[in-house]
């Protein structure tokens, strides 16, 4: 199974895009810092991932403004140039401050 759910802030975002078939995507951002345990021990947690949404979703992530922070729900896959993780966002869902 491939599923990510990350707690994020929007820290990017490029303009909208279109596939060839016409699709709407974005390119963005995400930032995400946390505290987690490993083998028992606390371990701080800071990481900031590549994500694209593509479709309907894109306007879900057009409508949060930079520094929001919201739960990114997706999955990974190889980004289009073979060099790393690139993150694809299906749904999104705002934050409760």
């Amino acid at each position: 199974m491939n599923r990510l759910m990350l707690q994020a802030q929007l820290v990017e975002r490029g303009p909208l895009r279109h596939t060839p078939a016409g699709v709407p995507a974005l390119d963005f951002g995400l930032f995400h810092e946390s505290q987690a345990s490993e083998d028992g021990q606390p371990r701080q947690v800071t990481l900031q991932i590549k994500s694209v949404a593509i479709g309907r979703i894109t306007a879900a992530v057009s409508s949060l403004t930079l520094g929001a922070s919201a739960v990114f729900a997706g999955f990974l896959a190889a980004s289009r140039n073979g060099r790393g993780l690139l993150f694809h966002v299906t749904a999104v869902e705002p934050s409760v401050p």
